[in-house]
């Protein structure tokens, strides 16, 4: 087993283990993020009839609401604005998790004029749901002034409220980065007391990353390991993989035959 002698080595080839798996995963898991919240923000402004639709996510360091896509005739130009998580009508929902529908801004104390003036449109009514994840509020879906009525019903709230669980499930698209970042730090700290040989390390990365599923019966990580290693396999190791995935497939769904029974062949009888 080789052991790097500098510590730096060591620190460089775990950074090069978790960002193979990372480049696999973000490879598996594709680009569906944006895509998915585009159209749910599309489909809100759309199907509301409303001037603009946007959805802000939650990000760290520093902690803000960050709008990630937008849609309608007056959603472009909050995309890139951050605020902070607690100001404004989407502070509020974000933070409280509940959803709200205001139909005079300006009479609303929570408004925070200042920000939609920077996207150079200032509504008059607002309505946004919470995006929620597995650990609670990840993010805000919005919608601007109805153009069709003044106000946001009841059935306006439902259907956002759908919507924002399609964004949610979206929104695991972006667990790649955050997950990588997490298992790089737990490495580099698991290696920092001492030297660590190349096949432990491949292991300690290994073991990491299983750590991060949530989901026993969706063990997205394991996979991205398993993949990670076989792109690392010899020829004749992959070899003799794809020869047992073959016999697997070959015999998946096949029902077992009854010893000693012959297979009938049909007859044509007109023969």
């Amino acid at each position: 087993m080789a052991i790097p002698t500098d510590p730096d080595d060591t620190a460089l080839q775990a950074l090069q283990a978790v960002a193979q798996r990372a480049a696999v995963a973000r490879h598996l898991q594709g680009d569906a993020e944006t895509a998915l919240l585009q159209t749910v923000v599309d489909l809100a402004a759309s199907i509301l009839d409303a001037e603009a639709a946007s959805i802000a996510l939650f990000e760290r360091q520093p902690d803000r609401l960050e709008y990630r896509v937008a849609a309608g005739p007056q959603g472009a130009g909050v995309v890139g604005l951050s605020v902070p998580p607690a100001r404004g009508i989407v502070g509020f929902v974000y933070s409280t998790a509940q959803p709200i529908a205001v139909s005079d801004v300006r009479k609303d104390p929570r408004f925070d004029k200042g920000t939609a003036e920077r996207t150079g449109y200032v509504p008059y009514a607002i309505a946004a749901v919470p995006i929620v994840g597995q650990g609670g509020s990840v993010g805000v879906l919005q919608v601007l002034d109805k153009r069709s009525a003044e106000t946001f019903t009841l059935g306006d709230m439902d259907l956002l409220a759908r919507l924002a669980r399609q964004a949610a499930a979206a929104i695991e698209a972006t667990r790649v980065q955050r997950d990588a970042t997490v298992m790089l730090r737990a490495v580099l700290g698991s290696i920092a007391d001492g030297a660590v040989g190349a096949t432990a390390l491949d292991e300690l990365v290994a073991a990491q990353a299983t750590t991060l599923d949530r989901d026993a019966e969706q063990p997205f990580w394991r996979l991205v390991d398993l993949v990670s290693r076989v792109r690392g396999m010899s020829d004749r190791e992959l070899t003799l993989v794809v020869e047992m995935l073959e016999v697997v497939a070959r015999n998946t769904g096949r029902p077992a035959r009854q010893p000693g029974r012959r297979r009938r062949i049909p007859v044509d009888d007109d023969a």
